[in-house]
């Protein structure tokens, strides 16, 4: 399955014009060796819709990273950070204020010089309209001013390093100007000829298969790659098929039985890497009234068997998560070493769990369900249709939660639907009772708490607002002191485990499959220079870049 269109996220806070300015190594601005086309899938979304709108959250993969650019982007793989429209930025007056010097000399696709002003422009369309704000950074932000042509000062209302470099620098996609600027609100717009600054242009669309060729004077150089070609599919099945007979070269898609399926077809090109990234969760709706309530959700987490759907949901390439929340072991150095033992793993217990249920005061009716002042514990569970192992372990928690008497029934969806029930646009709100989804990640589990816990994260899906778990985010955010932070990231996985806002389920795997006979340069697990998801888009144009043909 391809999970996202997830925002990538940040590295360290301390950075220099040397470390932001790895994205450019080793391209030059002569023309591409001529090379052979590469086909990708992101993941079986079915036929496209012809929109390449940035501000859409259900445009077509390579809208953003291929097309429209970001300033920089912050791997939450690697840790490193790569330059894009920016070559470098700095923090100033407290951390209250960041300077970003542009590349320059850049030109969209059209011909026409980016200059500071579009990157204003950008910004402004989402202070303009709040519904295209997604990442909320104008919940942070005080004002964005150009000077000159190629510098742009972002000032804050509070210091806040993390936010500021995800979602400010990282996480928006800068829009032309000249274009946008008559064409109203950006979220209601449908764009069929994008004109972005990236590496690739649009060349021909249908709704089984799009292509995107290289941009013949793009800034960092014309791309060795010529052609990219998007076609679609339906089902985890079908593009599995076609990736073992070749018609694929980049997926990120979950292949059972990958050695058999996938590598045994040409063992010296076919590669596969699944680092973990995230967390799965089991989304529980807490404007729900009976999902709200602890003992339901505690319940419900002691009911399934995370080792089950490892093995038969994700035959094994996902381990069970932790009641933290936390990516292990990515996260290994912010856990709590004070955190009582319970809270390190997670126990199967449906007598237990039913038991939780009983002393709450549910009982179970005439059908089997749990109930309680005539309302019952039966829900619908969201996911994707075509998200093979995601609808497979939705069946296995249905299974498991009707033993103790919690109804549940599956509803695979297609994508934009469900996106769109989960993390609806703002001002909107999420309109659904339970649903399995991602998390969005980062080099620190802040990035990870602030977005499913604060009120103005970005995947805020639970609909959760505490107080004193936004006191301990915005402290964070505003301190520079490791020691601060880390206690800040104890109180909050304590909090996490204990309560179960939402309720973790696996570590995610960043999903990668490719074949290396025409090209050279590929993320590896010996070398993971950066993020290999085709689905995490801006990196996926720094990897496009940095390919070479096979000689």
């Amino acid at each position: 399955m391809s999970k996202h269109r997830m925002v990538s996220i940040l590295a360290s806070s301390a950075l220099t014009a040397a470390a932001v300015a790895m994205a450019g190594a080793g391209l030059t601005a002569s023309a591409a060796t001529a090379g052979q086309p590469i086909a990708i899938q992101t993941g079986p979304n079915g036929n496209f819709q012809d929109n390449f709108n940035p501000y859409s959250s259900t445009a077509d993969p390579g809208t953003d990273g291929l097309i429209y650019e970001t300033l920089f982007y912050f791997d939450n793989i690697s840790g490193k950070t790569f330059d894009v429209l920016g070559n470098s930025f700095k923090f100033s007056h407290g951390n209250k204020v960041v300077t970003v010097n542009l590349h320059p000399n850049v030109k969209w696709s059209d011909g026409t010089p980016f200059t500071a002003q579009d990157v204003v422009f950008s910004f402004d369309q989402l202070k303009k309209y709040p519904a295209a704000d997604a990442n909320g950074v104008w919940t942070q932000l005080q004002s964005v001013k150009a000077v000159g042509k190629n510098q742009v000062v972002f000032t804050f209302k509070a210091p806040n390093g993390p936010f500021a470099e995800q979602y400010v620098l990282g996480g928006t996609y800068i829009v032309p100007q000249h274009i946008w600027k008559s064409l109203g609100d950006p979220t209601k717009v449908s764009v069929t000829k994008p004109v972005g600054t990236g590496p690739y242009e649009l060349s021909s669309f249908s709704p089984q298969l799009y292509k995107l060729t290289a941009n013949p004077s793009y800034y960092r150089g014309v791309s060795k790659v010529p052609e990219v070609d998007f076609p679609a599919y339906s089902s985890n099945a079908s593009a599995d098929l076609a990736l073992a007979k070749g018609d694929l070269q980049w997926t990120g898609i979950d292949i059972p039985n990958i050695q058999q399926t996938f590598v045994k077809a040409d063992p010296a090109h076919n590669h596969y890497w699944f680092p973990p990234s995230n967390v799965v969760q089991l989304y529980t709706n807490l404007k729900d009234p009976l999902l709200s309530q602890k003992a339901v959700r505690e319940a419900m987490s002691l009911a399934i068997d995370r080792n089950k759907l490892s093995a038969e949901g994700e035959t094994g390439y996902e381990l069970p998560a932790v009641p933290t929340s936390l990516v292990m072991p990515n996260n290994k150095a912010w856990l709590d070493p004070k955190l009582p033992k319970q809270y390190n793993s997670f126990s199967y217990n449906s007598t237990a769990a039913e038991k939780i249920l009983t002393q709450a005061g549910f009982k179970k009716d005439s059908k089997g369900i749990m109930a309680k002042g005539g309302k019952e514990l039966s829900f619908t569970l969201d996911v994707v249709a075509g998200w093979s192992d995601w609808d497979e372990d939705a069946l296995l928690i249905k299974q498991e939660l009707s033993q103790i008497g919690i109804g549940v029934n599956v509803n695979q969806m297609q994508f934009g639907a469900y996106y769109n029930a989960i993390a609806p646009a703002k001002p909107a709100k999420p309109n659904y009772q339970l649903a399995i989804s991602w998390t969005n990640t980062g080099p620190t589990p802040y990035t990870l708490y602030y977005n499913m816990l604060d009120p103005n994260g970005n995947f805020n899906v639970p609909q959760f607002n505490d107080p004193s778990v936004t006191g301990w985010l915005n402290d964070f955010a505003r301190t520079a002191n490791p020691a601060r932070q880390r206690m800040d990231i104890f109180k909050i996985q304590s909090y996490f485990a204990q309560n179960l806002p939402a309720i973790p389920l696996l570590f995610g795997a960043t999903w990668y499959e490719y074949n290396d006979a025409n090209y050279t340069g590929w993320p590896t697990q010996k070398n993971p220079w950066i993020n290999p998801a085709p689905y995490t888009y801006q990196a996926a144009a720094i990897v496009l870049e940095h390919l070479k043909p096979v000689k």
